[in-house]
């Protein structure tokens, strides 16, 4: 359904329906980013890190894209001419239809390209997408209340906060609450 888009781009940036031939590129990203993910995302089993279950993770992304569930990209700097170094993803992921016509928001970074502005550019882009293009109406990003820097760019981004989910997620072994900030379209 959407790996027909392929890529959007932005000032500095070229977001990018990755197939398996980016396997190589996106296991590289994850080994880079492995200690410091850690803190963020749920525990990974060790084939999580093999170039077999990257090509395999992307296959199921375009299929759960070609399905209408999810839209995933990855990011690349546009200086980046050959698309060799990914330096994050951002998804829509639970897309519901219907009535509803919502989504989850997931994004996550490079530990080298924080604080450059590239999270939030690439939001913008699949933001505009999400309302513009798929028509949705409520996108929710779920925060761990620690993850100052990644609460700091969904408000600046407009997302409000809606509560707490509590115990939403397990990261190292421990629950972990989440803020439920939300973005409605109002361009109806």
């Amino acid at each position: 359904m959407y790996t027909k888009i392929g890529t959007i781009e932005t000032e500095r940036l070229v977001l990018k329906v990755a197939n398996e031939l980016f396997a190589s590129i996106i296991l590289n990203y994850f080994l880079r980013n492995k200690e410091f993910l850690n803190k963020w995302e749920p525990n990974k089993k060790e084939d999580f890190y093999t170039l077999d279950h990257c090509k395999k993770a992307l296959n199921r992304d375009l299929h759960a894209m070609n399905q209408g569930d999810i839209f995933k990209v990855w990011i690349f700097k546009k200086t980046d001419r050959t698309l060799e170094k990914t330096i994050g993803s951002i998804i829509l992921d639970n897309i519901i239809w219907g009535d509803i016509k919502s989504c989850h928001l997931g994004y996550r970074l490079d530990k080298d390209e924080i604080n450059n502005g590239y999270i939030t550019e690439g939001l913008k882009a699949i933001i505009d997408f999400a309302f513009n293009e798929l028509k949705l109406h409520r996108i929710e990003a779920y925060i761990m209340p620690r993850n100052i820097r990644s609460l700091k760019v969904a408000r600046k981004l407009n997302f409000y906060e809606e509560g707490i989910a509590r115990e939403y997620i397990r990261i190292n072994r421990k629950w972990e609450d989440h803020k439920r900030m939300v973005l409605l379209n109002n361009k109806k």
